[in-house]
Parts: C-alpha cells; sequence; structure tokens
C-alpha cells in the first residue's frame, strides 16, 4: 500500500504535514523449517508490506489470526529481520533493535523478583545515567501512570491491570519517540481495560509523555476505533494490508457514537470477507479511505482448514437460525462475547462446510445451513458429512483414496507425504 510520504491525518483528523518517523518498504516474511527435506517454498508469512508512521499519530494495526500483525510490529521494532526488504527511521535504514522505541506487551513481562521501582528502573539501565538519576526518572513515571505509592511492592502483589501499569511505566521511562503495543489489554477484564486505555489516551491526546507516535497491534476491533487516529487492517495467509481507514474525530470514538457503530460494522465486514473486494467494501461506507493494491495469488491445490471445534460451527449455525437465518456479525460476536479473532474462524467454517455466507456484514444461512440447524442428531450428521465431501476437496480425496484401499485403510505418513507437497510440517500435521 502507498501512502503519501508528505501526508498523515493528525490527532484533530485533519491533514498536514507531519514528519515520517518509521517507514517499512517492500517487506516480506518468511519462516522456513529448520529442515527443509522437499516440498514447496517456505510459508510467505508478510506480502509486499509497506507503511508508514507519521509523528503525531496513533496508529491500530488489525487482522485475524495468521495475519502476521506480531511480527510485523517486531519487524518495524527491528527484534526480527525481514527476509526482504527495508526498515527506516528518520529516513536512515536499521540494522537490530531501534533504541528509540519501547515496546508493551501482552504478557507484562516483569521480573517478579523486583520491585515495581526496580522493574521500572531496568528500562534505564542502557543510558548512561547515575543511580540518583535513574530513581528520580523512576519514580515519575511511575507516578504519571498512577502506581505512586506502589514503588517497594513485588509484581505478585499487584493486580494484572497495576502490573500491565509497571510495564507501560518501563516503556514510558525511556522517553521514546515512538511506543509499540502488541495486544496490551488482552489480558485484562474489560473494567480494567478500558479504564487502562482511557488514561494512556489521555496522557497521549494531552501531550504529558515525550512518545511522538503509538503503534498498538489488536485484535479488538472496538478497541482500535475508539484510540486509533489511523487503522491498517491486514488479510492473512500471507498477511497483507487490505485497505486503511482513517480514525473518527474524537468526539466520535465513544461506543455510543453512531459514527463509532459504523465504522465497527464496516471493519467486521471486510475481515469477515476475505475474498470480497475491499474497494466495493469501502465505498459504501468510508469513500475516503485509502485502499492498497489487490494483488491475486496462486491458490493452495488445498483449502487451509481453520482450526475450530465443529461444536463451535455447529452452535454458531444454530444460534443464527434462532434469529431467523440472518445476523450481524457484529452482534454475534458481542452475544457471544468473542473477539472477532475467534469468531472469524467459525465464520470461515460455517463458509467453507457452504452452511453459510457473508453478506454486507451479516451471516446468513445456505438453505443447507437451515437444514443443518433443524435436524436431528442423525439427519445432522449426515448433512455435515455431505457438505463436507461437497466442499472440502482434502476429505473427498481421502474417502476417495480409501474406498479404493485394500481393507479401506493407509498408512497416516501416505497422506501427510501428500499434504506436505502444498503446506508445511505443522499445518499438513
Amino acid at each position: 500500500m502507498a501512502l503519501d510520504d508528505q501526508q498523515a491525518s493528525s490527532q484533530d483528523g485533519s491533514t498536514q504535514d507531519v514528519e515520517v518517523l518509521l517507514e517499512a518498504r517492500d517487506i516480506y516474511k518468511t519462516f522456513a523449517a529448520k529442515e527443509k527435506r522437499r516440498g514447496p517454498p517456505p510459508p510467505l508469512v508478510l506480502d509486499n508490506i509497506q507503511v508508514q508512521i507519521h509523528a503525531g499519530e496513533f496508529v491500530a494495526l488489525l487482522g485475524p489470526s495468521g495475519s502476521g500483525k506480531s511480527t510485523l510490529l517486531r519487524i518495524l521494532a527491528g527484534l526480527l529481520q525481514p527476509t526482504s526488504g527495508q526498515v527506516l527511521f528518520k529516513g536512515v535504514p536499521q540494522h537490530g533493535a531501534n533504541p528509540h522505541l519501547a515496546i508493551v506487551f501482552q504478557s507484562f513481562a516483569l521480573f517478579p523478583w523486583l520491585t515495581v521501582l526496580q522493574n521500572v528502573e531496568l528500562g534505564l539501565q542502557a543510558q548512561d545515567l547515575t543511580r540518583t538519576q535513574r530513581m528520580k526518572s523512576a519514580l515519575s513515571a511511575i507516578d504519571m501512570i498512577g502506581l505512586d505509592g506502589f514503588e517497594d511492592a513485588y509484581p505478585k502483589e499487584l493486580s494484572g491491570g497495576m502490573r500491565q501499569r509497571v510495564g507501560f511505566a518501563r516503556a514510558l521511562v525511556v522517553e521514546p519517540e515512538l511506543l509499540f503495543m502488541d495486544e496490551p489489554f488482552s489480558a485484562l477484564d474489560v473494567l480494567t481495560a478500558a479504564n487502562l486505555r482511557k488514561e494512556l489516551l489521555g496522557l497521549w491526546q494531552s501531550k504529558n509523555i515525550p512518545t511522538r507516535a503509538i503503534v498498538l497491534v489488536t485484535h479488538n476491533i472496538d478497541e482500535a476505533v475508539s484510540m486509533a487516529d489511523r487503522v491498517l487492517v491486514l488479510g492473512a495467509n500471507p498477511g497483507r494490508i487490505r485497505c486503511e481507514l482513517p480514525g473518527l474525530p474524537n468526539d466520535q470514538r465513544t461506543i455510543q457514537s453512531p459514527k463509532h457503530t459504523e465504522m465497527v460494522d464496516l471493519i467486521y465486514r471486510i475481515m469477515t470477507s476475505p475474498k470480497e473486494d475491499v474497494t466495493a467494501l469501502l465505498a459504501q461506507s468510508v469513500p475516503e479511505a485509502k485502499t492498497g493494491p489487490l494483488v491475486l495469488h496462486p491458490t493452495r491445490a488445498y483449502q487451509i482448514l481453520p482450526h475450530v471445534a465443529i461444536g463451535d460451527v455447529t452452535g454458531l449455525v444454530e444460534l443464527v437460525q434462532t434469529h431467523g437465518g440472518r445476523e450481524d456479525l457484529y452482534q454475534l460476536g458481542r452475544q457471544l462475547h468473542m473477539e472477532v479473532d475467534d469468531l472469524l474462524p467459525i465464520v470461515e467454517a460455517a463458509d467453507i462446510l457452504g452452511m453459510a455466507e457473508t453478506e454486507e456484514g451479516d451471516l446468513v444461512l445456505t438453505p443447507e445451513g437451515q437444514r443443518f440447524a433443524e435436524a436431528g442428531v442423525l439427519e445432522e450428521k449426515k448433512v455435515f458429512r455431505d457438505q463436507a465431501l461437497a466442499h472440502i476437496a482434502l476429505l473427498r480425496q481421502i474417502v476417495h483414496t480409501l474406498q479404493g484401499a485394500p481393507g479401506h485403510t493407509l498408512p497416516e505418513e501416505y497422506f501427510l507425504s501428500l499434504l506436505e507437497e502444498h503446506f508445511d510440517e505443522d499445518e499438513a500435521q
């Protein structure tokens, strides 16, 4: 996706000339197996990523599992090298970890034998500071992030929200120009996460932190829409940027705002319609959004099957049937208390089986899906079998091959060797 080098959305939604802090050019990433005996080239994880991060903006990276969100974040931070392509900081090519950048992780990553103060001070160990200077900076960061009075507490004595505050303090104490966050709120309960998001946004928007840009990786669409000035939506297998959406004005980012609901619904439609032309989806709702080139890639001999339980697919189909055979995906996620990252594979499985289709952000049951939802136990099994054999080439070939084999039996290795011609070892298993 090509972005204008000189233009970006600022926090108030205006467009102005701003500095490009970080840029990814032509990023490709593959992960090869340690021992590659035969088969296809290593799977492509990131495909031709072009990204610019501008001063003064909060960017969210959204995408389903397998889209390479965290991999891209680590490449941008210099913690992982791309297979090809280049990352530049203020126009200078980067090699290794970027010292002007700090990261907050989902797992808190605190040392349990150190106090809050000592954990925060760790971020300053690489800097040429006296013991007094380190302590003064750490205490200031602790106070700013709302942990004043807990300097001598150990992580085990803190709640999850307070432990994550320590992670933020440790990242901010080094006064990074760029702050990266890898799903920092996903391990917290709903109320704690909402409170911490609000406080972080308050610090950012009031310019009480020295950070000049923030990049957030999340699977929570509400979170991205509520926080970001710009949202990049990634597709999966391989990971590529499908589109870029400008963020809402600050006064429209609350969940009560119709514009907030409209944008969340749009992103749901994009993420649950991986095969649809994203340009058409965007034109319906956000005509000013910028879209990247849609590149067709050769299809595999077999589908990549989503890793979901059959019971989950059954439950989803039956739930949609109780709503008349059609339900808004955003509302389904809320009813099931599921993030889009968890809901999407189940929706994809229902689609692959020919039981449901996505239309304009809704999940709509096909006639076969309605029949499946209304069937008794025995008929349900038959419908599932018929749909699986009709729509999943791999299962169809396995059954056909076994029917012609002596004793209807073949060793597992026969099928694994076949699959490894098209997939890596883990996916073949």
